[in-house]
């Protein structure tokens, strides 16, 4: 098939003003004064005149400080196996700020101390003998 148009980029290869005249012209970021928000300084008193609603910050965002994660049996598993490698006692442990779901198995008797639990997790941990405690619970 034949191309009848050829890439700019392949069209400007070996010159060093690509289409632009004077190498003046496309020097650093001046060049794209007329793109969207780029090159304000010619366009702001239309902005402050016509459109001021566009400038600073406006209408509010509500802030989670509690941010909520999620943590499988299977990785607490993980987790107790590495405390007791490591001399620990792995009787129980606490996970504030986490959902316990159910993908995984636990295997001995924990307490595990969380923010919520999904309803196959805790009948897992109970299962296995273990104790599912919510924070709000242990308050």
């Amino acid at each position: 098939m034949v191309v009848r148009k050829q890439k700019r980029s392949r069209k400007y290869l070996g010159s060093r003003r690509w289409g632009v005249g004077n190498i003046k012209n496309a020097r650093g970021a001046g060049d794209r004064g007329g793109v969207g928000k780029g090159g304000k300084k010619h366009k702001f008193t239309y902005v402050t005149a016509k459109t001021p609603e566009l400038i600073g910050k406006h209408g509010f965002h509500v802030f989670d400080r509690k941010r909520r994660y999620e943590i499988t049996l299977k990785e607490i598993a993980r987790k107790l196996a590495k405390l007791e490698a490591d001399g620990k006692s792995a009787d129980s442990i606490d996970l504030p700020g986490y959902k316990v779901l159910s993908n995984g198995e636990i295997t001995r008797k924990v307490r595990v101390k969380a923010y919520a639990f999904s309803k196959k997790a805790s009948e897992k941990i109970k299962a296995a003998g273990g104790e599912a405690v919510t924070a709000a619970e242990s308050e």
